[in-house]
């Protein structure tokens, strides 16, 4: 039994995400996220070809971003989910074009600038500032650069994976999981400076964890163009 759970204290965001990371080899599949792939694919790189991969995880993303030509900025709170993804980008030949930082996104900042911003599926189980992290680091983004959100959307149970958590009863667990416009209201970009380009779900086949069960899943995507 955890110290969380005899004081009933809530685990911080650090602690919950490097025990879910460390209690197991392998947490997410090392495959970038189809939806994220598929928005930024078409996207010109500006100048410097840089990119920001917040909450990246074991790295499956950022290694996408970099076999596709951009230099990737990778930032996780978690020790663990970072070494596994440098060490996923050293096996796949791109570690030269990605750094790692393990650091919690709530304080870290950068003066660097990038062309793209990423973030997919940036949630918590635990409580985090996401909005807060959003807001600060959209002033990173250079002048005709893009910031992308991939999200979860749960409308309803219906929505929720039949892999997802369930209740004691079996019934699914609901997180709040909003569509894309309440991210372009909560982050209320100013319209002189930024081009909300896409706003939309999207729905995609997903196969789970045993690799048997299928389900569609909703898709929230938010493509916000820096104008100057």
């Amino acid at each position: 039994m955890s110290a969380d759970t005899e004081t009933n204290t809530p685990a911080s965001p650090a602690d919950h995400w490097e025990a879910r990371y460390a209690q197991s080899t392998r947490v997410w599949s090392g495959r970038v996220n189809a939806t994220m792939a598929a928005v930024v694919a078409p996207l010109p790189k500006g100048t410097n070809g840089t990119a920001l991969d917040l909450g990246c995880g074991e790295g499956g993303d950022a290694v996408w971003l970099a076999e596709h030509g951009w230099q990737v900025t990778a930032v996780d709170i978690s020790p663990t989910a970072v070494a596994r993804g440098a060490q996923g980008a050293a096996q796949r030949g791109v570690a030269e074009r990605i750094t790692w930082i393990a650091h919690d996104l709530s304080t870290w900042t950068t003066e660097q600038t990038f062309d793209l911003i990423t973030a997919s599926f940036f949630h918590s189980t635990v409580e985090f500032p996401r909005t807060e992290i959003l807001r600060r680091v959209v002033a990173q983004v250079n002048p005709g650069g893009h910031l992308v959100l991939v999200t979860h959307v749960f409308e309803s149970e219906a929505d929720i994976p039949p892999w997802a958590s369930r209740r004691d009863d079996g019934t699914p667990h609901m997180p709040h999981m909003p569509g894309p416009d309440h991210d372009v209201n909560e982050l209320a970009l100013d319209p002189r400076h930024w081009q909300i380009v896409t706003s939309e779900i999207r729905t995609r086949e997903a196969t789970g964890p045993d690799g048997v069960q299928t389900a569609t899943l909703k898709d929230g995507v938010v493509v916000a163009t820096r104008l100057n």
